[in-house]
């Protein structure tokens, strides 16, 4: 098997998703023989959250850039961000390693293709629901979206920051989403796709009208597939 590396510690309630998910799922593809070989980066998450100006993304771009570096000496054959939101500095960041980088939109693109998915609203942090550079990695895959409504992504935002970042999940919260997907499914959108690593804290994605792509789920599970030599 090969290794993999994660950067993590973004916070560190996704990284434990990641690794969670990525050892079950190699048990299970292993008939219960093996783990999953992985190095950890757990970076600290008051150095890079909330960056806004062009000066904090790229302060968020050497951080993780040094990170990969030091995960590609350390042996890991490619790297996933654990995270949404710091792919925002993909390119950068694969630059600068010369192992691969599998990037959270293009997985969740290519699943949502293979099961033919033609429409679907984003939920995730502000700048993974408003700007272009999330929005344009899905639409590669021919995958529709949605317009983020400001709203939306303000109390999103809130939510995400305020309380999943911190543990936290609210009932009314919990209420707040369920309205939200209800609404989209009401626009005749086919599916949503949780672009925030820590939104399947609060939405349960096997209990909804709509069918919903979770992008923790669906990365970690690429890493899966590296790992177990069934991706390129």
């Amino acid at each position: 098997m090969r290794k993999l590396g994660l950067i993590g510690g973004l916070s560190w309630y996704s990284t434990e998703l990641y690794y969670a998910r990525i050892n079950k799922q190699v048990l299970r593809r292993t008939n219960g023989t093996c783990n999953a070989p992985l190095l950890i980066e757990s970076l600290n998450f008051c150095d890079v959250g909330k960056a806004s100006t062009d000066e904090d993304w790229a302060h968020v771009a050497d951080v993780l850039t040094a990170s990969a570096q030091r995960l590609e000496q350390a042996g890991a054959t490619a790297i996933l961000i654990c995270a949404n939101s710091m792919h925002k500095v993909f390119d950068t960041v694969a630059a600068a390693v010369s192992i691969p980088l599998i990037h959270i939109a293009d997985a969740v693109g290519a699943k949502m293709k293979a099961d033919a998915v033609q429409s679907a609203a984003l939920l995730g942090t502000a700048n993974v629901m408003a700007e272009n550079w999330y929005r344009q990695r899905l639409v590669k895959h021919g995958v529709s979206l949605l317009p983020a409504e400001m709203d939306d992504v303000k109390e999103l935002d809130r939510i995400i920051y305020d309380e999943l970042m911190h543990g936290v999940v609210k009932r009314d919260s919990e209420r707040t989403l369920k309205t939200l997907i209800t609404e989209i499914d009401q626009e005749g959108i086919k599916a949503v796709v949780l672009g925030c690593t820590e939104l399947s804290m609060i939405i349960d994605t096997k209990a909804n009208v709509l069918p919903i792509y979770d992008s923790t789920e669906i990365h970690a599970d690429a890493g899966v597939d590296w790992i177990l030599n069934t991706q390129s």
